[in-house]
């Protein structure tokens, strides 16, 4: 597995996470900053990546296209810096490595880890 982290996520995810061994880019080094999330998840898609963001756009994207990949792992936390929570995102992607190959969205917050599989079906409201 490799990961692209995104622009809203420090750089210093991409050394805590080799150092883990867990192969990372940050998009800074592999593309335009201001590049619009369709083009990172396309970037990621086509490259074999897992999106590591902090940016709810990724899954409302996945949602909206019923994509299949990339998979997207999500940190839902005040403090993302990985000298706080690096710990946890490594257990987690650890733990969820098969699933996060066939596609998978992953939801990481202080209390819980959340996994849904790719694609994402988005139950319709009830009409009463």
């Amino acid at each position: 597995m490799k990961l692209l982290v995104d622009m809203n996520l420090s750089p210093r995810w991409v050394g805590l996470l080799e150092d883990a061994g867990i192969k990372a880019a940050h998009w800074s080094i592999l593309g335009e900053k201001n590049a619009p999330d369709t083009e990172i998840m396309a970037y990621a898609r086509v490259n074999s990546y897992v999106v590591l963001t902090h940016d709810l756009d990724f899954s409302a994207i996945l949602a909206a296209t019923h994509g299949e990949k990339p998979s997207v792992v999500q940190i839902r936390a005040d403090d993302v810096s990985p000298d706080v929570i690096g710990l946890q995102v490594i257990a987690a992607l650890r733990q969820m490595t098969s699933e996060l190959k066939d596609g998978a969205l992953l939801t990481i917050d202080p209390n819980r880890t959340r996994m849904r599989l790719l694609p994402l079906h988005i139950k319709p409201l009830d009409e009463t």
